[in-house]
């Protein structure tokens, strides 16, 4: 078999197996790109009364109880807090998917929306559907897939030039006929 054919068959078949993963991995990778600028995606960050943290994680943690959204009764229901000392919040993200931005001054509730940003980066990197087997099974060699797809599209996309040119090149020598 001819190294072009192959090339054709093999570019033709991994697209064929790497659509779907590559289908989540665009359209996710897309609305990461945009988690700032969609508030669908991410809620926006809000600027807390002051710069420096006046109140402690004990305070935080009294603030956000009384958000029912949130379901936070402990610690156990807080999935991380983000701390942004120079805009004056704390990010409080529970482990239900909500967040609530709290002022670093005063301890009040500013925003409680819910983040969609976690979720859709879990997609994105395949952890979402069966954790390590789909990350590293299925995600990891699409990646490859789509290297091997570029490396031969390009060499399909390059070897005609290079045929043409080769055959306006051997046409200006005086004595090479060119091939038709």
């Amino acid at each position: 078999m001819k190294p072009q054919v192959l090339n054709r068959r093999l570019h033709y078949w991994i697209s064929i197996g790497i659509a779907l993963p590559l289908l989540c991995i665009v359209v996710t990778g897309i609305l990461l790109q945009v988690k700032k600028q969609w508030t669908w995606v991410q809620p926006p960050e809000l600027r807390g009364s002051g710069t420096a943290p006046v109140i402690g994680f004990d305070s935080i943690l009294e603030s956000v109880r009384g958000v029912p959204e949130l379901g936070v009764s402990g610690w156990k229901d807080v999935g991380r807090i983000d701390v942004r000392p120079s805009r004056g919040i704390a990010k409080v993200l529970s482990r239900s998917g909500w967040e609530a931005q709290v002022d670093l001054a005063t301890g009040a509730v500013l925003q409680t929306a819910y983040r969609r940003s976690d979720l859709i980066e879990s997609i994105h990197d395949g952890s979402y559907f069966a954790g390590d087997w789909t990350k590293l099974g299925l995600f990891l060699p699409s990646g490859f897939g789509l290297f091997l797809m570029l490396l031969s599209g390009l060499w399909l996309f390059w070897l005609p030039i290079s045929v043409r040119r080769a055959r306006k090149g051997a046409a200006r020598r005086p004595g090479v006929q060119a091939r038709p």
